[in-house]
């Protein structure tokens, strides 16, 4: 095996019900409490709506949603984790709802196998791989790729709205 790929990475892990995900720390900008959120008319489901994060209007999508979950619950432990996502060489600021989060950890390459494949019909291009922490499987999120450039335009148009709107 060619380990020319070895090297620790920086995840941060958190909670959708009782799986455990993680984000390449180089995309988080930080993590927020979970406030209230201001709902944007005709935007897709899993948009639960805008923040106003320091004067910019940040639309916040509910990772469970996205994923074929129930909603995520409000509790004393839901945050927002605030992330850049790059989607035709553009940046987007937006916060993914989780249940938790767990901690930063560091996974070498040889601790991560690729993504299984789960026959044609559920999509798993937006798994980087499945990451071994211990006993726990921590499936990894390629973040450019969890939201279409589809969905993303309509999560940019209900941030345009918001601001037309002066949300």
């Amino acid at each position: 095996m060619d380990d020319t790929g070895t090297g620790a990475i920086q995840y941060l892990t958190f909670q959708l019900e009782e799986e455990v995900f993680a984000f390449d720390i180089a995309k988080v900008r930080e993590v927020l409490d979970f406030t209230d959120v201001t709902r944007v008319p005709k935007t897709p489901e899993f948009m639960r709506g805008v923040i106003n994060l320091r004067g910019n209007v940040v639309p916040v999508v509910d990772m469970r949603l996205k994923f074929g979950m129930p909603a995520t619950p409000k509790t004393v432990n839901t945050c927002v984790i605030i992330v850049e996502v790059t989607v035709d060489d553009e940046a987007l600021v937006l916060g993914a709802m989780a249940d938790s989060v767990q901690e930063v950890l560091d996974l070498d390459q040889n601790q991560i196998e690729p993504a299984p494949r789960i026959g044609s019909r559920l999509n798993t291009e937006f798994i980087r791989g499945m990451g071994k922490h211990g006993e726990e499987f921590i499936i990894i999120l390629d973040i450019d790729r969890v939201f279409s450039s589809t969905e993303l335009s309509l999560v940019r148009q209900g941030e345009e709205i918001a601001l037309a709107v002066g949300q």
